[in-house]
């Protein structure tokens, strides 16, 4: 079973073993199996924050295919399977007239992983509005639901990432939304300029939706077949948060480099932090859109953060670009870059 026909980049070699799981006791089932057996695991989703190497992964990949989406709980709580597309998620609720999640439309992947990476886009992140998770602890051998204080939820991160032996496999996930037609407040000056109104102020959740979908379309980030530039991981490279010294450090850095008048943008991050778009970082360190070295790989026309399958690319190539990009950026600004999809049996 090749991984490639399981990732949205179309990389990635076989798996050693493969089981495809549609209910929670089948995922859980082929999880304590291959941890009785003492096998590598890897559970996959959607395939969007995937790069896998050209040798494949040695061991069992449970692909979790679970459904179900339960409105059991109180106004505007929801518990949404792990399995669960997402962007078909955040269609329903806002059809539902249930807001929160509207910002996050059009990104790939399955609700299970949304946790997980703290998915976030135009101002939105899940930590915003899930309550609990529940998962199965293969240490503990038993499911349990964690609540979102225990979640350790940060930028692009929580628990379930940081742990480095996956302790935590994600079974579902409860949200809960505000029951109302209007958005939550616009926090994305992008977004706010879009939709025609200040940022902090609020729309009709669909007009949102479709503000949001149609800016991801400009960059490449709904995935389309017919689009060349969506064969990619989302955004390659994590915005770095820098506290003031690193910051005064990239400002010199641009200014001896493009003049005394020039601004590097910045958004506040807390705790005397502020985090640099490090799609303005590569660009500025010369890797433009659709730069590339050949081998099937370039940077995206459309968005400077994606990295881009042309076709007859490796993950050996993939990388090699990424390597590139992230010692010019540091090169350049003295910032180093982190990437934000997780490498399966390769490193950057």
């Amino acid at each position: 079973m090749q991984l490639a026909d399981f990732t949205t980049l179309r990389l990635g070699g076989p798996a050693r073993s493969f089981v495809a799981a549609s209910t929670d006791d089948e995922l859980i089932a082929a999880v304590r199996a291959a941890d009785d057996a003492g096998e590598p695991l890897l559970i996959l989703g959607g395939g969007s924050n995937l790069v896998v190497s050209d040798d494949g992964f040695d061991g069992t990949v449970v692909q979790v295919l679970t459904r179900g989406i339960s409105r059991d709980g109180g106004p505007g709580e929801l518990t949404v399977a792990a399995g669960e597309d997402w962007d078909a998620l955040v269609a329903r609720t806002v059809a539902e007239h249930l807001a929160g999640l509207e910002c996050l439309s059009g990104i790939p992947g399955l609700a299970g992983a949304t946790p997980i990476q703290n998915v976030g886009a135009y101002g939105q992140e899940v930590a915003d509005t899930v309550t609990a998770v529940r998962v199965w602890d293969r240490v503990g051998r038993a499911v349990l639901t964690m609540p979102a204080d225990q979640c350790g939820f940060g930028y692009r991160t929580s628990v379930f990432k940081r742990d480095a032996e996956h302790r935590f496999v994600v079974l579902a996930v409860t949200f809960r939304l505000a029951t109302q037609t209007l958005s939550a407040p616009v926090r994305y000056s992008e977004l706010a300029a879009t939709l025609g109104i200040a940022p902090g102020g609020q729309a009709e959740s669909t007009e949102v939706r479709s503000a949001v979908i149609e800016l991801r379309q400009r960059k490449g980030m709904v995935i389309d077949p017919a689009d060349p530039d969506t064969r990619s991981a989302g955004s390659f490279f994590l915005n770095p948060v820098v506290g003031s010294a690193a910051l005064a450090r990239v400002e010199a850095a641009a200014q001896a480099r493009y003049g005394p008048g020039t601004v590097v943008p910045r958004f506040p991050a807390g705790d005397g932090q502020v985090k640099l778009p490090a799609a303005w970082l590569i660009e500025r360190a010369g890797f433009t859109k659709g730069y590339t070295q050949g081998d099937g790989v370039r940077v995206s026309t459309k968005h400077t953060l994606a990295l881009v399958n042309s076709g007859s690319a490796t993950t050996a190539a993939l990388l090699a670009l990424a390597r590139e990009i992230r010692d010019g950026v540091h090169a350049t600004f003295g910032v180093t870059l982190t990437p934000e999809p997780t490498l399966i049996n390769t490193a950057l």
